[in-house]
Parts: C-alpha cells; structure tokens; sequence
C-alpha cells in the first residue's frame, strides 16, 4: 500500500507557515503549527516561545508523523481520507478529527479509530466521504469562538485539503488503471 504522508506533509507544511503569536489563538505561540505547548510535550519541556522560534522543518515533520499521522493511523485510512484527517488532527487534535470522522460516518462517535470505525470507512465511497468531512470540518470551524478571527483560513484549509484529497485519489485511481 502507498503512503499518503509526504503528501499530507507538503500540505501541512503550506497550511501551517512560519512562527505567529495571534492573542486570540488559544495555542499561543506556534511555529510550522506547532504550539508551544506540544514543542514542550515533544522536544523541550520549558521551552519558551524563543526555543520554539528555532524549531526546523524536519523536526515539526517528526512531530507530524509520530504524534498526528500515525494516532490517526493514516497508513490504514484510504488514500485521500487519510490526507484528510490527518490534516484535521493538525489543526484541532487527532482525537476531534477522529471524532468528526465517526460523526460524518453517522456512527457511534468516541474519537478512537478502530475496527467499527475502519470498516465504515472503508465501506464508503471514498470522493463522496471526501465531500462528506469537509462539510463537517466546516460546521466544527463554524461553531467555534474563534470563527470570526479564523474562520477564512479554516475555510480555504479545509478547502484545499478536499481537494487534494481528491486528487489523490483520481490519480490512485488512474494508476490503477
């Protein structure tokens, strides 16, 4: 099976950018979308926002991996789901883009991926399902506070990320051919 995640890396890395410290973001400050807190959690504990400034592309791209691709088992989603949420659990933690996954599915939502879930996945059709968890990503965006600050990046990241995940999956689908 092919991997979906240099591709989901080269999205993350255009969606996320450099460093920022929006007041109104409840991250604080985050560089390539690494918050301070997770740069703490996963490479310096009592790192500062100065520490955090430093971190390199390589390093975010070894936090992405471990910590955001494979707690959403992006090698065992289809390809384009996978870009999906993965990209989801960047941008609001991998346990709610599981959750809005099992949500878009119409089943029991508990944020775990396992083998009820998996199958449903897999059982859909997977440019409809695309469709599908952008409409939902859009409604989560919506209900938070933050919309108005936010809401137009969430919007085009949400909008970029369907459509990269769907062609992907026209290009798997042409190699299969």
């Amino acid at each position: 099976m092919r991997s979906s995640l240099p591709t989901a890396l080269a999205l993350i890395r255009r969606h996320e950018g450099g460093y920022v410290d929006h007041p109104r973001d409840p991250g604080g400050c985050t560089n390539l979308g690494i918050t301070i807190d997770t740069f703490r959690r996963h490479i310096r504990p009592g790192g500062t926002c100065a520490d955090l400034r430093r971190l390199t592309w390589p390093q975010a791209a070894e936090i992405y991996t471990q910590h955001y691709w494979h707690a959403v088992r992006g090698d065992e989603l289809p390809i384009g789901i996978d870009v999906s949420v993965a990209d989801m659990a960047v941008n609001a933690g991998p346990r709610n883009a599981i959750w809005l996954l099992q949500k878009t599915l119409g089943g029991t939502a508990d944020g775990r991926l396992g083998p009820i879930t998996l199958g449903a996945v897999w059982a859909r059709e997977p440019l409809a399902l695309i469709n599908a968890y952008a409409a939902m990503r859009l409604a989560y965006y919506q209900d938070r506070t933050t919309w108005r600050t936010f809401g137009r990046g969430w919007a085009a990241r949400n909008e970029a990320t369907r459509r990269a995940a769907r062609a992907l999956i026209t290009h798997s689908r042409q190699e299969a051919s």
